[in-house]
């Protein structure tokens, strides 16, 4: 039978049915429920509709030989199976749980996680491009688990991608999950189909940014996010 990989589109599951994103209010006595007591595990996963390996190391194998490519020597035999490989785990978004807490002592102001490192594939050329993402929030009635931000990134890289939209998915996801006074994402790329061919523009970067909630609306602060993540506001 053919090994299977797939297609992504993403789903949201509360994999704890008791949690809730109010905090639970905690019980006294014996019997009182222990540290996890209403904290909410979001399951962020993939519905994966099937791509065939064995199908795609052939299409690898007819791509190479229609440009030319002679896959009889020793060093390209074996190459359409790992580049068919190479594309699979390049696009195999892996779930993950988005942990949240209670905002307890009422922190307010901005958490930023910067330069988080990211790489993913152009969907219009499949080459890769890759950079560093900026993601940040303010903080409502809960905060996250600092490594989540940087889960949520390479959930949606793992996917053919344009930046625009892997920077609107990034954030949009962060404040329907998180549901945070204000939400913000710069992601800035490299983009190897603009430097390795066409106009070969080498050095050049993208930046892109996405905001929501107060971070879009109060100027203030818009420029610290901006200023913080070192990106022009």
């Amino acid at each position: 039978m053919p090994e299977m990989v797939g297609r992504e589109t993403t789903d949201f599951e509360v994999t704890d049915p008791g949690a809730e994103f109010a905090a639970a209010e905690p019980a006294a006595g014996p019997g009182a429920p222990g540290p996890d007591r209403g904290r909410p595990h979001l399951r962020i996963a993939t519905d994966k509709p099937v791509v065939d390996l064995a199908a795609a190391q052939r299409a690898a194998a007819d791509f190479l030989t229609a440009l030319g490519v002679d896959l009889r020597g020793e060093g390209l035999d074996e190459t359409p199976a790992r580049m068919a490989r190479a594309y699979a785990e390049l696009f195999d978004a892996q779930p993950f749980r988005m942990t949240t807490f209670p905002n307890d002592e009422g922190y307010d102001e901005l958490v930023l996680a910067r330069a988080i490192p990211f790489r993913t594939v152009c969907e219009h050329h499949l080459l890769p491009f890759s950079g560093v993402a900026h993601v940040g929030y303010l903080p409502g009635e809960r905060i996250l688990g600092l490594s989540k931000l940087a889960r949520l990134v390479e959930h949606f890289a793992a996917r053919p991608q344009t930046q625009e939209r892997l920077t609107k998915q990034v954030a949009d996801t962060l404040a329907e999950l998180l549901q945070p006074q204000g939400a913000g994402v710069v992601l800035e790329a490299e983009h190897t189909c603009m430097t390795l061919r066409g106009v070969r523009a080498l050095g050049a970067t993208t930046v892109t940014s996405a905001l929501v909630g107060l971070l879009r609306t109060d100027a203030r602060s818009r420029a610290e996010f901006f200023a913080l993540a070192g990106a022009p506001s």
